[in-house]
Order: C-alpha cells, then structure tokens, then sequence
C-alpha cells in the first residue's frame, strides 16, 4: 500500500484537530505551523473533509474548524476516503484487470490485504491515537513522520 502525501496529512491534520478539541475553532494557519504542511495545502484538504462532514467552519474573526463529531467517532479510514485516498494494494486499483483485461494471479491476494488494511484503519478512531499520544506523555506531533509511526506506516524508501 502506498500512503500519499493527501493522505497522510489529512490524518495529520485531524489529529492535531482532536488534540486541540474544545479550545475554540482552530485556524488552519495554527495548523500548518505546528505541522509543516503547506496552508494552500490545507485549505485543498479541508475543502474536501468538510464536504464529508467531518469538520465544520467558523467564519470571521476567531474562525476556524472543529471537528464535526467526537474524536471517538471518526475513523483514519473515513479521514482517508474523505481525501479521494484508496487503501488498495492491487495494480488495477480493484478493477479486476491486471493482466490482459483480467485478475493476475496474486490479485486475491493483494485485494484481501487491502480489504485487512481498511479494516485495521477503520477501527483506530483519533481518540484513540489521542489517547496513545497521552498515555506516552508525548507532545503534539510534529510531522507527518509522528503520525507515521503511530499508525504502522512505513514510507517507500525509508530506512526501516
């Protein structure tokens, strides 16, 4: 599975919301700074989880975004979806067509790992990695790398 940027800082970017919960409307300029991502980024990726109604705006002076729903009622899967992401591993994309117009022959295989992969991330709500980060004493993360390791993930081409 490869985990894009979009992806990535999506989840990022929720966490740092469910962290943050309860101290008002969080800017996305709060966010970009604590997290590095690009503000024109962010407004690209929050466009796209509030069309999925997993956050909601405040306009004006002391606006922002809050989640929609508890912490513990949104899923890493959901925030990937929300973000035109997959968690497919086959080379078709799920479209049973990887070799001359059909499956290949590893092509269960790859569909069932993506199928255990969206199951595991939809059951790791941000509570729950708000949670961890608690349990571990740990300040907010800094970089997407944080969220990276809270989730398993490893990027292509690192070092393990």
């Amino acid at each position: 599975m490869r985990l894009t940027t979009k992806g990535r800082y999506a989840v990022t970017a929720m966490l740092d919301l469910a962290i943050h919960q309860g101290k008002g409307p969080i800017t996305l300029a709060d966010i970009a700074q604590r997290q590095g991502i690009s503000l024109s980024y962010l407004e690209q990726l929050f466009a796209k989880l509030r069309k999925s109604a997993l956050v909601t705006s405040v306009r004006g002076p002391g606006g922002g975004y809050n989640l929609a729903r508890s912490p513990a009622d949104i899923h890493v899967a959901e925030v990937i979806a929300a973000v035109d992401e997959s968690v497919d591993t086959t080379r078709c994309g799920g479209a049973h067509n990887c070799q001359n117009n059909g499956p290949c022959l590893t092509h269960g295989l790859w569909h069932d790992l993506s199928d255990r992969i969206y199951e595991h991330l939809n059951k790791i709500s941000l509570q729950q990695l708000v949670d961890q980060r608690n349990d571990l004493g740990e300040r907010p993360p800094t970089t997407c790398a944080a969220v990276d390791v809270k989730l398993g993930i490893q990027r292509i081409g690192a070092r393990a």
